[in-house]
């Protein structure tokens, strides 16, 4: 069998992770610098296409990563998902409708990862949002598994503490949908 050349294991690479480099870069810094990022990154890999593993998803967003960090400062980026996560769910915009529950805890979690620091709302979504175990996730953000595990712990604590606090603006009561929270408990099985 013949190995496949560079620019054929470029094509079958970006054809199947550049949706979730992209997804990955929105969730990082905002549908606004997506494409840069999620394009900077598979010009990495192209340059490098002989030290892109056989996994390459890890290592791609491990990129990505890299190229967030250099490119822009945290703070811009932190803003941006800011603007970008209050866009898509306000408590007004939700609660003027009849929308469903599932809705407003999404909001809820939403509202509650808009809290958090850079950090943590990068360990939740790394397992939650783009489906990395624990192993890999590490790898993405350059620590061991167990501190992985250990950043992952607190980053759960962290936004359940964060929605707890979080007023419902129908009821006034605290939210704390703890339904909301089981995709990110069970995603490190």
């Amino acid at each position: 069998m013949i190995e496949p050349g560079p620019r054929d294991r470029f094509t079958v690479l970006y054809g199947s992770c550049y949706s979730s480099v992209y997804a990955y870069a929105v969730s990082r810094a905002g549908r606004q610098l997506a494409e840069e990022v999620a394009s900077e990154t598979f010009c990495v890999a192209w340059r490098r296409i002989d030290d892109v593993p056989d996994e390459a998803l890890p290592w791609l967003l491990g990129v990505a990563r890299n190229v967030l960090r250099e490119s822009y400062r945290a703070e811009a980026r932190r803003q941006s998902l800011e603007n970008e996560l209050s866009t898509w769910g306000s408590v007004t915009e939700l609660t003027a409708r009849d929308v469903a529950e599932s809705v407003t805890e999404r909001a809820a979690v939403l509202r509650g990862l808009a809290a958090l620091s850079d950090g943590d709302r990068e360990v939740l979504t790394l397992v939650a949002w783009h489906g990395l175990r624990a192993v890999d996730a590490a790898k993405v953000v350059g620590c061991s598994t167990a501190t992985f595990f250990v950043r992952l712990h607190r980053a759960r604590r962290r936004l359940e503490r964060a929605m707890a606090a979080e007023p419902d603006a129908i009821t006034g009561a605290a939210v704390f949908p703890s339904e909301s929270l089981a995709f990110i408990k069970e995603s490190t099985r």
